[in-house]
Parts: C-alpha cells; structure tokens; sequence
C-alpha cells in the first residue's frame, strides 16, 4: 500500500512537471511538424534559440524552412507560455524577433486584407482598406472588388477620384467625362483605370472568370458605402419629380428598385462596338481614362524590374501615381524615400520585409505577404527585401501627379568623396575606399541584386 503510494504521489510530481515544461520551448516545436532543421541551420544555433547569434541581422524565413519563430535574438528574450498564434507568427517573424537596429513607438504600417470584412453580393463581393482598418493609411483608401461574368457594380460616382488595377481576368468600363463625352473600354489583368472626382461609371465582368480588381481612392477616410449609387438616388426621390425629369409618366417608374442594387447579376455583354450608345447626341469622349500599365517596356535592373505609370504617361491621373514592381529572391527594391506622398503598397506575390526608418532614431520592422496593404510615410526612409523563394510582385501607389523617390545609392555617389567618408569611415580608410569605388557612379538601381560573392558571405550554407 505504501508502494503505491508513492507511486501515485510520484506520478502526480511528474505530471505537474510535465505541465510546467513551456510548450514553444521545446526543440520540437521550433519546427512544424516535428521536422529537422533545414542544412542551413545545421551548423550554427537554430534560429529563435537562446543560443542564436546574427549581428548582421539576416531575415530568417520562417515559412519556407517551417520554423516557428520566438522572441530570442542575440542571447536576449524567453520563451513562451501563453497562448501563441503560430500561423501569424510564421507569416510575421520581424514583428515576433525584431531586427537590432529597431527601436521605438512606430505606428503599425501593415493590414491584411484577410483582416477585413467581406460584403457579399449577387455574383461578386467587395472588402476595404482605410484609415478605419489600418490608422496610418491617412492618404489613400483601397477596396478589393470581385465580379463574376455579366455581373456588374452598378452605375455610380464618387467624391474621390478612383484609381484601379485589374489583378486578373477581365472587366468592361463606362463613364461619361465632364463634357458629356461618352467613353467604354474593355480590359485585362495588368490594365489601369482613373476617373476623376464625380466622373459617373460602372464596371462589368467579362470572360468565363469575370474579373477581380483593385480600387484606391485618394482620400484615406473613404468609404465604398458612402458612394452615390443610381438607383439609390432614384430610390429617394419622388416618383413624381422622375417622371417630369425624364418627361414620361409616372406609370413608367412604378417598378424601380426600391433601394441600392450595388452588385447585382446582368445581361452578359456582347462585343464593345456592338454595345455603344447611338443616339443622335451622343459624342465620344476626349479622355483616356484607361491604361495598359504591364504592357509597359519595364525598367530592367540587376534585381527586377519597374514600370511606372503617372500623370507623364497617364495624363488624367492628376491625383494618383504608381510603380509596378518585381523583386526577384534575394534583391531589394534599393533603400530610398518618397518627398512627395507617402508610399501605398500592395502585394500581388511573395513575401517582403520592410524597415522604415522613422528619424529620431525610430525604426520598425514589418513582414509582408501576398494580400497585405502597406504604408510608409512621406521621407521616411525604407527598403523592400524579398524574403522568399519566388519573386515580389508589388504595387507602390501614391496621392501625388508625379511618382518620385531619392535613393541612397545614388545620393551618396553624387556628394563629395571627402564628404561621404568623413561621415562613414572616419575611422576606417581602407573599407571607405571600398565603399567609394562602388557608389561613385551614382548608378541608380532600383531593384538591387547583391553580387553573388556577398550573398555566399551573408548566407554560407544557403543554396544559390
């Protein structure tokens, strides 16, 4: 009996033990699924390991070699006993072990469209970004738009000029410009559309697939319920101011909806010339309120490329401008600034890690995927580096004419040679003229691919 005894009594300390043991702190459960450390890692402490050491500061991808991150950097931190969120942390790993060099009260720059709530409507549905989801995003609104074929977000107009790129399939568009010019265009993933403040439009899905797009509005406090509708005007005005309107009977309008329509099924189209207006009046618009942004010849650089698409090329998009660009694995799309507007960014693919640098010796880290909105204010210093293993496909979008940024590069090898080492290599003439030679072309490079020898350095057990 008394053998028994213990025996339970030492069963209950074991199990109280066992329960005790912090959950993520076991070598385990660094690992999804139990799996072994990619080779990378093998020779070094895993990463999130109190034994890990990086001064440099490396991104680890946590996705890719299914890692599950934890506060540990640089022999600092601790584990973790509470609840734990893996799949955002994965997706988040700078926001779980911050790089070094962060520091301060930055504002949060980052917001998933996964996070936002979803309208559903006949054929389609509509979810959206503001300064209401994402607080920093004070300039710009976004609202992501799904179409089926034949349906159609219905006739409409906005305070806010509407800037919009279609991430795939296709979509019909008409408007009527501000001298009563009418204008219908048909386009395809890639293409861009603008309609100024007030210009009505609508928008119809074409092809098996329909369409999905892209709008952003150049007021960060807009949103896609305060839009004037069609039917909701007609809906809220008298049947008998209708009718003297339009100069028929009343009778005509005894079925109207009686509320918005939004989104709703329509007739599928037929071709566009078969499909315009042709009464005696009507005049074709002057304005171009379409454009081919990834027809574009892009920029080509040593990490990707660049198309850019503002009022230079696009005249009518006074109030919104934007970059499209490819971020190849292992480039960066080059530290810079932006003077004129704060950056809007979107990503189409891949994952990113962005640090904007915020003056005042501020800086925070972000991680961004495929869906997600970014926001980095006007002047504040950044990079995008692509922290995956398939290429950054991003837009940068702005309230501004005119896409503009200052690089780092280029500034440094248009000042003075004396001026730059004096600032960085006071100390350290040899590596100052290492640094000297590379920059002194002052070669703009917006998409940087780092040479071959200093990935191998930075990453001496990766594969290239």
């Amino acid at each position: 009996m008394q053998i028994w005894s213990s025996l339970v009594i030492l069963g209950a300390t074991l199990n109280e033990f066992a329960s005790a043991i912090p959950v993520q702190d076991s070598p385990r459960q660094r690992l999804l699924d139990g799996k072994p450390l990619p080779a990378k890692y093998r020779k070094t402490s895993p990463p999130y390991t109190p034994g890990n050491k990086d001064p440099l500061d490396k991104f680890i991808d946590a996705v890719g070699d299914k890692l599950d991150p934890l506060p540990y950097r640089n022999g600092l931190g601790g584990s973790v006993l509470g609840p734990w969120n893996r799949e955002r942390s994965r997706e988040n790993p700078d926001m779980v072990r911050p790089p070094s060099t962060d520091k301060g009260n930055l504002a949060n720059m980052r917001w998933s469209f996964a996070d936002s709530h979803v309208r559903i409507e006949e054929g389609g549905w509509t979810r959206q970004t503001t300064v209401r989801e994402l607080g920093s995003s004070v300039e710009l609104a976004s609202v992501n738009m799904r179409l089926e074929e034949g349906v159609i977000r219905e006739l409409h107009w906005h305070k806010e000029a509407e800037w919009a790129y279609v991430l795939d399939g296709e979509v019909r568009v008409t408007a009527i410009d501000y001298e009563g010019g009418n204008f219908i265009d048909d386009l395809k993933k890639g293409d861009l559309w603008y309609f100024p403040s007030g210009v009505p439009h609508s928008l119809q899905g074409l092809g098996e697939n329909g369409t999905e797009f892209l709008l952003v509005f150049d007021d960060g406090g807009f949103s896609e319920e305060s839009t004037f509708i069609l039917t909701d005007w007609l809906a809220h005005t008298p049947k008998s101011v209708i009718a003297k309107n339009f100069n028929l009977a009343p009778e005509v309008f005894a079925h109207l909806p009686k509320g918005e329509k939004y989104i709703f099924q329509g007739t599928v189209p037929g071709k566009m010339d078969d499909e315009q207006p042709s009464g005696k009046n009507i005049k074709k618009s002057k304005q171009q309120f379409t454009h081919k942004m990834l027809d574009q010849e892009p920029k080509r650089t040593s990490g990707g490329q660049v198309r850019i698409t503002d009022s230079k090329n696009f005249p009518i998009s006074k109030t919104i401008s934007a970059a499209h660009a490819i971020i190849e694995p292992g480039a960066i799309r080059e530290m810079h600034w932006h003077p004129n507007a704060d950056e809007w960014s979107f990503f189409i693919k891949g994952r990113a890690r962005i640090t904007i640098f915020a003056s005042e010796g501020t800086a925070r880290t972000f991680d961004y995927v495929a869906g997600d909105v970014g926001i980095v204010p006007r002047n504040m210093g950044h990079f995008v580096e692509n922290i995956g293993d398939e290429p950054v496909e991003m837009l940068e979008v702005f309230r501004a004419d005119e896409f503009r940024d200052f690089s780092l590069f280029q500034w440094m090898g248009e000042t003075p040679k004396k001026m730059v080492v004096d600032h960085l290599f006071a100390n350290d003439p040899k590596n100052g003229e290492i640094f000297w030679n590379k920059v002194k072309s002052a070669q703009k490079d917006e998409v940087t691919l780092p040479d071959k020898d200093i990935l191998e350095e930075e990453h001496p057990n990766d594969e290239l």
